[in-house]
């Protein structure tokens, strides 16, 4: 809002310059008749003066015309200060418009690092065998332990004939069958087959919980929890070697007429995933600005409209998670 010294202030000059004019033409108007009285006093002759009448009539005009002059003085400095309070009222009460600036956007790159992906499971759905009965072996030693000759050193070197050489005699005795009995297991209980046709409980060709082949309580054939073929959880973040999108079509919010009256100004973050078509497939605020006159929503209208060149990852388009900033601002 104009304040209204600010409005009155150009025509200070002119009011000062016009009350010193109307001043000057007042102080003209008295010193003219106290010359008209003077001389008028002093022409008064009886031989060769004009005739006494004629003066008096001369002072009685110039009186009127003298009235006239302040009369019109003073209705004009009148109409003047009407008028300039009239457009002191008008100015004061002259609101200048609010208008929004909405060329303050930008799209923030926020760094979180690791590819997303998806995961897989595997399986026939077929449970796992029994495992072999194992027992304990009746035998408690397998290979006794010989103990080394004492050999003697030969006092003197003599040239006999060499000795035949020493035969190994290790006793024949069976070996255990086993060194540990498993916990909860029964005797007399059937073997079953050493191979088994399962491949865990889950349905598909990997290992795992889920569906697919791959490995992981996911679908698909990735490796993780997620859905697809990638390695991880999610959509792709910048990093890892994930080439960004680039925008091709920017779309500006609009101002609601309830947010202009409340003059309601900041940013909206908007975490948005661009698909490998270059659309927007998600949107979701972050960093909210206003809840109430519809802000947030214009800037969740306007970020579904953006288009981008896709983001790649080893050359092919993948979908790529952003961060977009929309700015309001009054001007």
């Amino acid at each position: 809002v104009v304040s209204w010294k600010s409005q009155v202030e150009p025509y200070r000059k002119r009011i000062l310059s016009f009350l010193s004019r109307v001043g000057f033409i007042l102080s003209t108007i008295l010193d003219r008749d106290l010359f008209c009285r003077t001389s008028s006093e002093l022409s008064i002759r009886s031989d060769d003066g004009p005739k006494v009448d004629s003066l008096f009539a001369a002072e009685r005009t110039s009186k009127r015309i003298n009235g006239a002059l302040v009369v019109s003085v003073a209705s004009h400095i009148s109409i003047y200060l009407v008028g300039l309070f009239i457009a002191g009222y008008l100015a004061r009460n002259r609101v200048t418009p609010l208008l929004p600036d909405l060329r303050h956007f930008d799209i923030v790159w926020v760094p979180m690092a690791g590819p997303g992906g998806g995961g897989g499971g595997g399986g026939n759905e077929l449970p796992e065998p029994p495992r072999q009965v194992e027992l304990e072996g009746p035998d408690e030693t397998s290979v006794p332990v010989s103990q080394p000759a004492d050999l003697e050193n030969p006092e003197e070197e003599r040239e006999d004939e060499p000795e035949p050489q020493p035969e190994l005699n290790i006793p024949a005795r069976t070996l255990a069958s086993s060194s540990q009995t498993l916990p909860g297991v029964f005797e007399g209980l059937p073997v079953a087959k050493a191979v088994s046709i399962s491949q865990g409980i889950g349905s598909g060709g990997g290992g795992g919980t889920g569906e697919g082949s791959g490995i992981g309580p996911g679908d698909g054939s990735g490796l993780g929890p997620g859905e697809g073929g990638g390695a991880g959880g999610g959509v792709y973040r910048p990093g890892a070697g994930i080439v960004l999108p680039q925008p091709i079509q920017q779309v500006k919010p609009k101002y609601t007429a309830d947010a202009m009256r409340a003059k309601v100004q900041g940013s909206v973050w908007i975490e948005a995933v661009v698909s490998p078509e270059g659309t927007i497939a998600e949107v979701r605020i972050t960093k909210s600005l206003d809840r109430v006159f519809g802000l947030d929503e214009e800037a969740l209208k306007a970020a579904r409209q953006w288009r981008f060149v896709p983001g790649t990852r080893f050359g092919q388009p993948v979908p790529v998670l952003v961060v977009i900033e929309l700015t309001f601002t009054l001007r």
